[in-house]
């Protein structure tokens, strides 16, 4: 009933199909700017030439490559967080290490990635415990991530 009490005002049900102005206002899905929209804070929209993803291409999978050992508990590359899960080495299964690594910024850059190392170890009451962390640990690894993310990029680039 509600939809046809449209026809009686002599609507068409698309006035503006095939209006070339009308095409040409929304050719890139928004009438607020032509890059199809705008940023809440201000600044132009970046564009990326990673699809998919929201973080740096290289240091995202440079981070995956690097802690492929451990067991990923889950994975975002939208907002750039690897979470591993607990990870025993068979030579030492009285510790166990979890690794939450952020990826910040879509560029490769030193500050680009942060990991933060979680250790528990064993009890003879067989209760897992928090235990400290050699703070070189977490830096450790981002090296070791960065000197990944490089070698990706330059293998890429030598590929073209």
């Amino acid at each position: 009933m509600g939809l046809g009490a449209c026809s009686s005002l002599g609507l068409s049900s698309d006035p503006t199909y095939g209006d070339p102005d009308h095409d040409q206002m929304y050719k890139n899905g928004s009438v607020v700017s032509d890059s199809g929209g705008f940023d809440i804070l201000g600044g132009e929209k970046k564009k990326t030439d990673q699809f998919g993803i929201a973080v740096n291409g290289y240091l995202w999978r440079a981070t995956l490559d690097t802690i492929s050992f451990m067991p990923i508990a889950s994975a975002d590359p939208f907002g750039g967080i690897i979470t591993t899960d607990w990870y025993s080495a068979a030579n030492n299964p009285n510790e166990r290490l979890k690794l939450n690594v952020f990826i910040l910024d879509r560029d490769l850059r030193a500050d680009g990635v942060k990991v933060t190392v979680f250790r528990q170890t064993k009890g003879v009451d067989g209760a897992w415990t928090d235990a400290d962390v050699a703070p070189t640990t977490g830096s450790s690894l981002e090296e070791a991530i960065l000197t990944r993310a490089r070698q990706i990029k330059l293998a890429q680039r030598d590929m073209k």
